[in-house]
């Protein structure tokens, strides 16, 4: 994405990314605990095999809250 897309992206648009991004990142674990529950394996290895994902998101969602507030605190 090049600055001026970066620049053009409001804070109502941010937000909603970061809604549906926190939406995606409970139904990845939802949805991954059930199938670990209905496979009977244990939770802690499928956790951590899932961990580096659930990294990159937090990571993405962090940076959006940042450019978010940014995006607040210049208006």
């Amino acid at each position: 994405m090049s600055e001026t897309e970066t620049e053009q992206v409001t804070a109502a648009e941010l937000e909603e990314i970061i809604v549906e991004l926190q939406k995606y990142r409970d139904r990845l674990v939802h949805d991954t605990t059930e199938a670990i529950q209905k496979a009977k394996l244990p939770k802690s290895k499928a956790m951590a095999q899932m961990e580096p994902e659930l990294a990159k998101i937090d990571a993405m969602m962090q940076e959006l809250h940042d450019r978010h507030a940014a995006l607040l605190a210049s208006n």
